[in-house]
């Protein structure tokens, strides 16, 4: 079987947590319990994620000359993530993010980007400069629009696979949708993108169908702990989600994305495919942490 090569693109965050019984209300004060530091940001998260079920990843990156900056390097390098295009910022800090998480494992997220907000296009077309026609590009929203609508084009041309998990939620120029081959957004996400609110099946169909009518062929909206609704040409279901107790849900979207990623790099059936990512989504959010909640292959 041969496997192909993913291009993960997007931010490196530090992760500052504080687990409380509940998320503050604005003006109010939480004593919290439980305090931890963890490696985080959407494009590591799923880098990493990807790295550990097996994906054979090149993440594009940018962190700060400082020690976050350097621990997220060395973070990387351990799960055997290639970190040749991961550049460093000697002028702004690595990107920091602040999350609160109540004790239904619910939580609430304030990103500081520094560096990844200098994540521009130039750098990331030298690390495209090998990409091939198959090959897949993960892609997510925490570094410039710019940037990403830049590297959609350019991955389009070279008849990559693009994935594009629209988050966090925000408006992206809609000429770029054609281009994309999967997208895969949160019920918040596809409201912001669609107009539609998805709060079950039916509104989910229909938030599918305007995608379709934007562009995009596979439409995959992910419904927390119900799991993942798929619509394209061929199929419109609902693929149910393993049934936990969760923890903390932090980087489950990140997870799933990153194990959606590696299984179509492995030329896994699609339906199949999120299965998977929904099973390994749900192992993550009985963990805490961003990317010490991802699984190991041996764990699935």
């Amino acid at each position: 079987m041969t496997q192909k090569k993913i291009y993960v693109i997007g931010s490196s965050n530090t992760d500052m947590v504080i687990k409380s019984s509940k998320l503050p209300a604005a003006g109010e004060t939480i004593i919290g319990e439980d305090f931890l530091m963890n490696a985080g940001g959407k494009g590591a998260n799923q880098a990493v994620a990807s790295a550990k079920l097996g994906g054979d990843i090149i993440f594009v990156s940018k962190v700060g000359n400082d020690i976050f900056g350097k621990q997220a390097i060395e973070g990387f390098e351990e799960v055997g993530i290639n970190i040749d295009f991961v550049f460093v910022d000697d002028k702004n800090p690595s990107g920091i993010a602040l999350i609160l998480v109540d004790e239904k494992g619910e939580n609430s997220i304030s990103v500081a980007s520094g560096a990844n907000a200098n994540l521009h296009f130039p750098e990331v077309e030298k690390a495209l400069q090998n990409i091939t026609e198959g090959d897949i590009v993960l892609i997510q929203l925490e570094i410039p629009i710019s940037t990403i609508e830049e590297t959609i084009k350019f991955c389009h041309h070279k008849k990559a696979t693009i994935i594009l998990n629209p988050a966090p939620a925000q408006k992206i120029d809609e000429s770029v949708f054609p281009y994309i081959s999967f997208i895969t957004p949160n019920e918040t996400e596809a409201e912001l993108l669609t107009g539609i609110k998805v709060t079950d099946l039916e509104t989910a169909k229909l938030a599918s169908e305007e995608f379709h009518k934007k562009g995009i062929e596979n439409v995959i909206i992910t419904l927390g702990s119900k799991g993942a609704f798929l619509h394209n040409s061929k199929t419109q279901k609902l693929i149910s989600s393993p049934i936990v107790k969760a923890v903390d849900t932090t980087a489950a979207g990140d997870v799933f994305n990153g194990a959606l990623t590696v299984a179509l790099s492995k030329d896994v059936v699609l339906e199949q495919a999120i299965e998977f990512a929904c099973k390994v989504a749900s192992i993550s959010v009985t963990r805490m942490g961003a990317q010490a909640s991802a699984p190991l292959l041996a764990e699935i």
